[in-house]
């Protein structure tokens, strides 16, 4: 067994040996199950030779793995010349990305994030938002009504009414976050995120609201933005506007909602509507980052297909 051990040529050879001497039904294998009818000097020469062809078959797996590097070794080699692969990073989310952006710009007109929580009550989300019982807003087709009646927040609105009963006027700021609604098709989602900003100081006038909208949008699209301003309604706002974007293709985009605040709101959160006034606007974030990033379907933001993420240039 010693010497043909020692003129095996192949990995594969000497595992076949091997199984025919340690396998099952293997010959040292045998004499092992044997050592109880052995005396005491025969047990030590079985031992002795068990522990030798081990060592060997060891010795001999080692000697053909090595000469199967080298021989491999001798046929391949590295060109340190050749670009190294591109290094696989991870990246921010487009969605993350682009609120990092607009935050970063609000924030540089002075407004301050807030945030807030995404199950409110009925005041928050409807009645201190001059949102009466009857308006379709509350219908259960748009909104996820929970058991406590209370629902899934269908508007970051609602983080205005909290920042502005906290903190009183005058107050700038931006509320950030993700609401909920039924709907779901190419351009809508059941979750979607939203921005809204909100300033309340005295002599505010909707000349303040045109300038901040267009100094937001321009320096996110890194272009001049051209905007149209169209009458609305929202029970928030009085008077409510729609503004327009032109964008590439010469078409009117709807890229946000906005007013100056309703009186009544104002009331809700205890400030004086004879003595401060302001705006309010909101859009979503998604839509901006879809047009930014020449998108058309919302629902790609949220398939987790990182194929999709590299080929997009995120």
């Amino acid at each position: 067994m010693k010497e043909r051990i020692k003129t095996v040529k192949s990995l594969e050879e000497l595992q076949d040996l091997y199984t025919a001497t340690f396998g099952k039904n293997g010959t040292m294998t045998a004499k092992l199950k044997n050592m109880a009818a052995l005396s005491n000097e025969e047990r030590a020469v079985v031992n002795a030779e068990n522990s030798e062809l081990r060592q060997l078959f060891r010795d001999k797996q080692t000697e053909l793995e090595n000469a199967a590097l080298n021989a491999k070794l001798a046929t391949e080699f590295v060109d340190v010349t050749l670009d190294v692969e591109p290094e696989n990073r991870g990246t921010l989310h487009p969605l993350t990305q682009s609120l990092k952006e607009l935050g970063t710009i609000l924030e540089s007109l002075g407004f301050e994030m807030w945030t807030g929580p995404e199950i409110e009550d009925d005041w928050h989300n409807f009645t201190a938002l001059n949102t009466p019982e009857y308006h379709p807003a509350r219908d259960m087709q748009d909104t996820f009504f929970l058991e406590n009646k209370n629902v899934m927040r269908t508007q970051t609105s609602s983080i205005q009414i909290r920042a502005m009963e906290k903190q009183g006027v005058p107050i700038k700021m931006f509320a950030v976050g993700s609401t909920y609604r039924k709907e779901m098709d190419a351009t809508h989602s059941p979750m979607f995120h939203q921005i809204e900003g909100l300033y309340i100081d005295k002599n505010i006038t909707l000349s303040d609201l045109i300038g901040t909208l267009r100094e937001l949008l321009s320096k996110f699209f890194e272009r001049d933005i051209e905007l149209r301003i169209r009458p609305s309604y929202f029970p928030f706002t009085e008077p409510s506007v729609e503004f327009d974007m032109k964008w590439d293709n010469g078409k009117w985009l709807e890229i946000a909602g906005a007013g100056m605040v309703h009186p009544n709101v104002l009331k809700n959160c205890n400030i004086d509507p004879n003595e401060y006034q302001g705006f309010a606007f909101g859009f979503g974030w998604d839509r901006m980052a879809m047009l930014k990033y020449g998108l058309n379907d919302i629902r790609a933001f949220y398939d987790g297909d990182i194929r999709w993420l590299k080929n997009s240039g995120f």
